[in-house]
């Protein structure tokens, strides 16, 4: 009978931690808006999610594709920041969020940035638009082609700001996140604009010259020390959304919020999702060269080739593994031959942690080395033959 007593409390015992680490690591995230998503930068991995393939009225987070393509356009040459933009009639009367450009006002592809990244500037992300792809319907359908590029299923644009309440302009808090991050891991100069609290403009009209404070719409920016970023919106259709970002400790973190009841629940929301992902991810890095062997080369003017991984592979842990513990398994052939190219692929570093394959990185030569001709062969012979 005693025995099945301590056998029974033991049980209890045990029932009570099993439920109560579960209700601790529910109450880790209280969370009011009705769809969010929190994710590590670098690698993509969601740490907590929220209804986040629900698709939302995304009012001026709309401009995270429109600040993509702006440096899209700057990244080939295709536009500069000592562009001149001109403002349009039609630029200049869009409502909302506005930074008050007249028809006619010239500004350069820089302040228009900051005039989005800051203030939201509706007029000046028509006139970008405008000046990058003609018009705005042109600008959208490049939009729109960006956003399947990157394998966002449930987007779909109608214009470039988000002041629109079709139905038809939606997207989902995953797909902004995927947008956001591909905005910030190809431009992170985008946080120059971004981490901006107030600067002045300057406009030069006919009439004469004013100045303008820009101010940010981000109040993360003060509440929260590691924000870099990224873009708040608001409508009576869409509520309130915002796209987060953040840096500490290596690992750069992306929420996204949409559809909160008022300012306050967004930001606070946004707070307690990043909080929440430095709280459980721990970051781990390769480094570039990890003891990687030498390779014997055939056919070629060297007779040995260096390797390297060509991108350091990053994890991130959320389950409070020893990442001391993670295994590698180095897959490479026995030899090269000739010709090699500078960082061709020669084989692969996979990682494991438990059993569990993690992923990998690509090992690549480290050097060119060109394939051996006739006289190559002779002087070989010929230096052996001193030696």
């Amino acid at each position: 009978m005693k025995k099945y007593l301590r056998h029974t409390f033991a049980f209890f015992l045990l029932m009570l931690f099993v439920i109560g680490s579960s209700l601790t690591a529910n109450a880790e995230v209280t969370i009011s808006s009705p769809s969010v998503i929190l994710l590590e930068s670098s690698t993509g991995k969601v740490i907590y999610e929220l209804n986040s393939t629900e698709r939302k009225s995304p009012a001026s987070i709309t401009k995270i594709m429109t600040l993509l393509l702006t440096f899209e356009a700057i990244g080939s040459g295709r536009a500069d920041l000592t562009d001149d933009v001109i403002t349009s009639e039609y630029a200049s009367s869009m409502g909302g969020s506005q930074v008050f450009l007249a028809q006619g006002e010239v500004q350069s592809l820089d302040t228009m940035i900051k005039c989005i990244a800051v203030a939201s500037g509706n007029d000046a992300s028509v006139a970008v638009a405008e000046h990058i792809a003609g018009s705005e319907e042109a600008f959208v359908a490049k939009m729109n082609d960006k956003a399947k590029e990157l394998g966002m299923m449930d987007t779909h644009f109608e214009d470039c700001c988000g002041l629109s309440n079709s139905d038809d302009h939606y997207t989902t808090a995953k797909d902004v996140a995927i947008m956001s991050r591909e905005l910030i891991t190809k431009y992170p100069e985008v946080t120059r604009y971004t981490t901006i609290w107030m600067e002045p403009i300057t406009h030069v009209t006919p009439q004469g010259s004013s100045e303008f404070m820009l101010s940010s719409t981000n109040r993360l920016l003060k509440q929260y020390q590691w924000t870099t970023g990224l873009k708040t919106g608001s409508t009576d259709k869409a509520k309130y959304c915002l796209a987060a970002t953040a840096s500490k400790d290596g690992m750069d973190m992306i929420a996204v919020v949409m559809g909160a009841p008022d300012p306050k629940t967004r930001f606070s929301d946004a707070q307690t999702l990043l909080t929440h992902g430095y709280n459980v991810s721990r970051l781990f890095v390769e480094e570039e060269n990890p003891n990687l062997p030498i390779l014997s080369v055939e056919k070629g003017v060297a007779e040995q080739c260096a390797l390297k991984i060509l991108s350091p592979f990053r994890y991130v842990d959320t389950e409070g593994n020893d990442l001391n513990l993670i295994e590698r398994k180095l897959e490479l052939p026995e030899k090269l031959v000739a010709p090699i190219t500078l960082h061709q692929p020669v084989g692969s570093m996979k990682y494991y942690l438990n059993g569990k394959y993690l992923g990998e990185a690509q090992v690549v030569s480290a050097t060119e080395i060109e394939q051996a001709k006739y006289f190559d062969y002779l002087n070989k012979i010929f230096h052996e033959l001193l030696l």
